[in-house]
């Protein structure tokens, strides 16, 4: 008897981490578990899976996470002068685009005419002065560079479009809701402010808030983790008190009929 007890203590446990029944199933199927195991230990196993103290059970750092390379550098602020480069070029640019006025045709086809005029004016100087032309690189396309960006392109697309033709078709339910939240959450989103300034914001969240998690990570954790049990129990609880009490009156009535 005392094994079986066991095992039936351990058996929520299992099922729960193999992701083959939710917490209150858990504890329906097997209602023992509530005097044999800790609830925090199981919520604690949950969240923190492959560390004690890390959020998601995660075993890697975030700079691994985000890929160890020079992009995850920058993310992190560990090459600064790349990083406030990028942020300061991103607020000119929106500086210049919001306030000022223009727009991205306009000022490419400003900063080109401007860019024309020095050059033509630069080569006829040169040749009156009998100086040397502006030094200008060759600019040309191989084929191959171009058979390998269209075919790159062609392979995306034709995904993109497989994708789509499965979605109209209903053959991938989850996919179409999927694609519709994204959709709705982008619209929604569209409709409270303008593209530039949704990219901007972008780009200052991705280069503030995982730099800001990476240096308090320890502190982050902790708290958020703590959170989330505290949730964990005040749902078990609640699960317990009303979801226990109409599972009981389902059963009384199929006794009494």
């Amino acid at each position: 008897m005392r094994v079986l007890d066991e095992k039936a203590k351990i058996a929520p446990l299992f099922l729960f981490h193999c992701g083959i029944i939710s917490v209150p199933q858990s504890y329906i199927l097997f209602g023992s578990w509530r005097s044999g195991l800790d609830l925090d230990c199981v919520f604690g196993f949950k969240v923190q899976m492959g560390s004690p103290e890390r959020l998601f059970g995660r075993q890697r750092s975030l700079h691994e996470i985000l890929g160890g390379g020079l992009v995850a550098d920058v993310i992190l602020w560990r090459q600064k002068d790349v990083t406030m480069g990028i942020l300061l070029v991103a607020l000119a640019a929106w500086v210049v685009f919001e306030k000022s006025g223009y727009t991205l045709l306009s000022l490419v086809s400003s900063v080109l005419l401007l860019l024309f005029v020095i050059l033509f004016l630069w080569a006829k100087a040169a040749a009156i002065l009998n100086r040397p032309a502006p030094p200008l690189p060759e600019f040309q396309l191989s084929e191959e560079m171009v058979n390998e960006a269209a075919a790159v392109i062609r392979t995306r697309v034709n995904a993109l479009l497989l994708v789509s033709q499965d979605i109209s078709l209903g053959k991938d339910s989850t996919l179409f809701f999927k694609v519709a939240a994204y959709l709705l959450l982008i619209y929604f989103i569209g409709g409270l402010t303008d593209f530039l300034t949704l990219g901007y914001t972008s780009l200052v969240i991705v280069l503030t808030i995982p730099a800001s998690y990476d240096r308090c990570e320890d502190y982050a954790d902790k708290y958020v983790i703590m959170g989330y049990r505290k949730l964990l129990k005040l749902y078990a609880k609640l699960d317990e008190e009303y979801v226990n009490r109409f599972q009981h009156l389902i059963l009384e009535k199929k006794k009494l009929s």
